[in-house]
C-alpha cells in the first residue's frame, strides 16, 4: 500500500515536472513569435514611410532616379524577404535597405531645398526613429531566440522539446559586408 502511494506520488511529481517545462518552452517559442511580430509591425511601418519619402525627394531630384528606384527595390525585397520568414533573406535585403537611403541621404545633400523642406525632414526623422526601434528589437528578438534555443537543447527539456516539436529558432544575423561602415564617399560621387 505504503508503495502504491509512493508510487502515484513519484508519477504525480513526474507528470508535473513534465507540463511545467512543456510549458515553459510554449511560453518560451511564443516569446519569439511576439518579439519577431514586434519587429515585423516597424518593418511594416518603415515600409509604408518609404513611398512617401521617395516622392517628395521626386519633386526635386528629377535626374536622380536610380537613387530613388534602389531605395524602392530594396523596400520591396525587404518585403518579399518579411513575407518568407527567412532571417537570412531579411538581413541582406535589410543591409541593401540601408545602403540606398544611405545613398539618397548623400544625393540629399546636393539640394539644399530638400534638405529644408519639411514633409522630407519629418519623413526622415521618422524613418531614421524608426530604423533605431527595429534595432532595438532586433536584440530583444535574438535575445528571445538564444532563450529559446538553449532551453530546447538542455537536459532534461531537450526530451521534453523533441517530443513537443519545439524547433530551434533562428537569430537575425548580418554579414560582416552588411555591418560595414557605408561608403559614403561613393555616395556623393554620383
Amino acid at each position: 500500500m505504503v508503495a502504491g502511494l509512493v508510487f502515484v506520488f513519484v508519477l504525480i511529481v513526474f507528470f508535473g515536472y513534465v507540463i511545467t517545462v512543456y510549458n515553459s518552452l510554449v511560453r518560451v517559442r511564443n516569446e519569439v513569435k511576439l518579439t519577431w511580430s514586434n519587429i515585423d509591425v516597424l518593418l511594416v511601418q518603415r515600409h509604408d514611410e518609404l513611398p512617401k519619402l521617395v516622392e517628395v525627394c521626386k519633386q526635386y531630384m528629377q535626374y536622380e532616379a536610380d537613387t530613388l528606384e534602389r531605395v524602392m527595390r530594396a523596400r520591396a525585397g525587404v518585403d518579399a524577404a518579411r513575407s518568407s520568414g527567412s532571417m537570412t533573406a531579411l538581413s541582406k535585403a535589410e543591409g541593401e535597405l540601408r545602403g540606398g537611403l544611405s545613398g539618397l541621404y548623400a544625393t540629399v545633400e546636393n539640394y539644399p531645398q530638400l534638405k529644408a523642406n519639411e514633409p522630407f525632414l519629418h519623413l526622415q526623422q521618422r524613418i531614421t526613429a524608426l530604423e533605431t526601434a527595429i534595432a532595438d528589437r532586433r536584440e530583444v528578438y535574438n535575445d528571445a531566440v538564444n532563450t529559446n534555443n538553449i532551453r530546447i537543447e538542455a537536459f532534461p527539456d531537450i526530451l521534453i522539446a523533441r517530443m513537443g516539436n519545439f524547433p530551434p529558432a533562428q537569430l537575425l544575423q548580418f554579414q560582416p559586408e552588411q555591418k560595414a561602415d557605408v561608403d559614403l564617399k561613393a555616395a556623393f560621387a554620383r
